[in-house]
């Protein structure tokens, strides 16, 4: 008989659900579920924090800074003055700052790319050993701090005789440089700082994907004769290209986004402007000015610049054409 059980000549009953779910609620939860698991569904809930994040740390800003380069933004006063911060924007000053950021982001290019591929390759091959060390050792500068690399810079490249960099190239019969007060030594120093952080990060951008080049194209190449130049041209850089593009678009972002270089060796204030940038030429004007209009107009022209460089690069490197093959 269901329900029933015998046990010691007595029969027992037996509930096999002593509190049975009224069958509406588990009938609601069970089409919950499945609609979030429905392919419709989930993903719009994996990437919903990634647009939250999205939309109120960056989309909501951008929106607000283009309205605010409209105004004029005074203490309990805002005013719409049409297009005049951007008419002031185009002066020698900003001149300046756009070449002193140029240059930056140029040589960056130049230097974060094709450095680290090269520490890449050897690091990828059997010529070092150690190699989880140098890996680790690339990475730290990236974990150091700005402000703490900034002092450092400062005092191996003062305009001191003592200084090491002037004991160094002293040694070798050059005069002392002031390294603080001179264009040439100002965005040498810009970009030795920047190429110092981020050498390690490319590098291991780099190491990955040499990693996932399949071996036996490297043995059919030597097998038809191919030296060492002729597998990096053939074998590395195409697989490579993928990469390469990434890590130049980030480069020229981040040439045009320099700042705390600047700042950390001059507090914001070098001499002559030589290591000016468009964000520290942001942050004079909207933050030690309180031109907060002007400022924002500034930071809609740096934003359109990025935008652009970036666009024309991506387009000639042919970028969009593979991702939509």
């Amino acid at each position: 008989m269901s329900g029933l059980n015998i046990k010691n000549n007595e029969y027992v009953h037996e509930n096999p659900n002593p509190n049975p779910p009224p069958s509406g609620r588990k009938k609601k939860d069970n089409n919950l579920l499945r609609l979030l698991n429905s392919k419709k569904v989930a993903p719009y809930i994996f990437v919903f924090p990634f647009i939250l994040s999205f939309t109120v740390l960056t989309l909501y800003p951008t929106i607000q800074a283009f309205i605010m380069s409209f105004q004029r933004i005074l203490p309990g006063q805002v005013e719409f003055i049409g297009l005049q911060n951007y008419e002031r924007i185009f002066n020698q000053t900003f001149y300046k700052a756009l070449a002193n950021s140029t240059m930056f982001m140029l040589l960056t290019v130049v230097i974060l790319v094709t450095i680290p591929i090269i520490l890449a390759i050897l690091l990828d091959s059997n010529l070092v050993k150690s190699k989880t060390f140098f890996r680790s050792a690339l990475f730290i500068p990236a974990l150091t701090s700005i402000v703490v690399a900034g002092v450092i810079f400062r005092l191996v490249f003062s305009e001191s005789d003592q200084a090491i960099a002037n004991q160094i190239i002293g040694f070798f019969g050059f005069d002392p440089v002031r390294w603080q007060f001179t264009a040439w030594s100002g965005m040498f120093l810009m970009v030795g700082m920047a190429a110092w952080r981020w050498m390690g990060v490319n590098v291991l951008y780099f190491l990955a994907g040499l990693q996932s080049i399949p071996k036996e194209l490297y043995e059919s190449a030597e097998m038809d004769g191919a030296n060492l130049f002729h597998k990096f041209k053939h074998v590395t850089l195409p697989f490579l290209q993928p990469i390469i593009i990434f890590v130049t678009t980030i480069s020229i972002i981040g040439g045009f986004r320099v700042f705390e270089e600047s700042y950390v060796i001059w507090q914001g204030n070098s001499p002559g402007n030589i290591g000016l940038t468009l964000v520290g030429l942001l942050y004079q004007e909207g933050i030690q000015q309180n031109d907060m209009g002007f400022g924002a107009a500034i930071g809609v022209v740096l934003l359109i610049l990025i935008f652009l460089v970036s666009m024309i690069y991506l387009l000639v490197t042919g970028a969009f054409k593979r991702g939509d093959e």
